[in-house]
């Protein structure tokens, strides 16, 4: 997905908790890093959550675009704060589920990536998912 400047300028500040311009440097370096390596379950699990939380349009499957949904509960519709806290809670819980669900399976390093993004955007624990190249500016 390319971003532009607005997609940057729209990303709600109330629904992360590190400084807004951070979040969109680890999300422009994510976008940039999925275009790359596109079998990267992680970098997309980074790159779908930081879709979510800014609130960005992406493509539909029956064309036209909408607005990004949760990674974990798919949830559709705006990122808020109790949605997001709720989004953090499914994460872990998946994470620890057993048996582990085929989707989790399938996908390797994109749920720890989900949970490692939530917890660095919203709960402000730990480090950025991605690391950012100095190059990368939001």
């Amino acid at each position: 997905m390319d971003l532009t400047a607005a997609d940057l300028e729209r990303i709600p500040a109330r629904n992360v908790r590190v400084p807004v311009v951070e979040f969109a440097r680890v999300w422009l370096a994510a976008e940039r890093q999925v275009e790359a390596d596109p079998q990267s379950w992680a970098t997309y699990g980074v790159v779908a959550t930081c879709r979510w939380l800014a609130g960005a349009t992406v493509p539909s499957i029956a064309g036209g675009r909408e607005l990004a949904s949760a990674p974990v509960t798919r949830r559709s519709g705006s990122a808020y704060e109790e949605l997001i806290a709720a989004e953090c809670l499914a994460a872990e819980k998946m994470l620890f589920r057993r048996p582990v669900p085929p989707r989790v399976l399938s996908q390797p390093g994109w749920l720890e990536a989900v949970v490692a993004t939530l917890a660095w955007a919203w709960r402000r624990t730990g480090p950025a998912p991605i690391t950012v190249p100095e190059t990368t500016h939001g």
